[in-house]
């Protein structure tokens, strides 16, 4: 009787299991490609530790923390109320566009308070280049996808995570004398997050900009320049590179004659810094990564 009230117990707090999950002899096909879809979600991660960002959070987080930081000892005076041209509530004015009296005042708002949970920091890096050729053919674009698809490491979807877009194309948005129409590809891009983006600083610091003769580092802007200015507080570093640098890349170079043309390119690094003083911020945090500014 002992023996049996302990099955009965073990039994009811073991949990029953149901069938054995039915594996299909030919997988299902994804209807977006047409290729076969794996029956669980898979998703790469990152196998190795990277130096870049083991840097930023080791040193250069605390050093941009002291070089940044801005006391307050008095509170900050509450922000003026923003008048808006129609009133809101007037169903009249309901759907129609209400832009703010005296403008959006960007140029001139303060950053915000420098706590230890939001200092300066790269969220992602955008390499775009154009193809002028690409107005006349479309075909002139695929050396480009190619190049940047290359040096990158990025493709659609890649690794299982759904947020990689992969290299993109550039379209025109408005029309420019009748040479750039609204619609038209006229280039490529690529968006690099998380360790590619790292991987890719390493790889223009150490290979491609010591070898740019004519390249002696980011120009800055004169003294005389506006500080409130709508790229001043945006905390975006943008340069460009001539086309020779392409070719600089170690994915590029050990097999450039697959490669029609070298294609020059711009890379923006873009920065979690807002308000007045937000692009001197992003100038401290790439000037940590060793890219050389200088002013003329």
């Amino acid at each position: 009787m002992a023996s049996a009230a302990l099955k009965s117990s073990v039994s009811s707090l073991l949990p029953r299991f149901g069938r054995p999950p039915r594996i299909r002899a030919h997988p299902r096909k994804d209807r977006a490609t047409g290729l076969p879809r794996p029956p669980v979600k898979l998703v790469t991660r990152e196998h190795a530790p990277c130096r870049l960002e083991d840097h930023y959070y080791n040193t250069l987080q605390d050093d941009l923390m002291y070089m940044t930081y801005k006391h307050e000892h008095l509170p900050r005076p509450t922000p003026r109320q923003i008048r808006l041209t129609f009133d809101p509530n007037d169903p009249y004015a309901k759907n129609r566009y209400n832009p703010p009296v005296g403008g959006s005042r960007v140029g001139k708002k303060l950053p915000p308070p420098s706590t230890a949970n939001n200092v300066i920091k790269l969220e992602k890096i955008v390499v775009h280049s154009m193809v002028k050729e690409a107005l006349q053919s479309k075909s002139n674009l695929l050396g480009a996808i190619m190049a940047l698809r290359a040096l990158t490491g990025e493709s659609h979807k890649a690794g299982g995570r759904h947020k990689v877009e992969g290299v993109q194309l550039v379209r025109g948005k408005k029309s420019v004398g009748g040479w750039i129409r609204p619609g038209v590809p006229v280039g490529a891009k690529v968006v690099l997050k998380g360790q590619s983006m790292y991987d890719f600083i390493s790889t223009l610091v150490e290979f491609v900009l010591p070898r740019l003769r004519e390249f002696n580092g980011v120009v800055l802007p004169p003294e005389s320049s506006s500080s409130s200015s709508p790229s001043s507080v945006s905390g975006v570093v943008s340069f460009g590179l001539p086309p020779q640098a392409m070719g600089f890349f170690p994915q590029i170079e050990v097999n450039q004659d697959s490669y029609p043309k070298m294609y020059g390119m711009h890379i923006h690094f873009v920065t979690n810094a807002t308000g007045l003083g937000a692009e001197n911020r992003a100038r401290a945090l790439v000037s940590g990564f060793q890219i050389p500014f200088v002013r003329r």
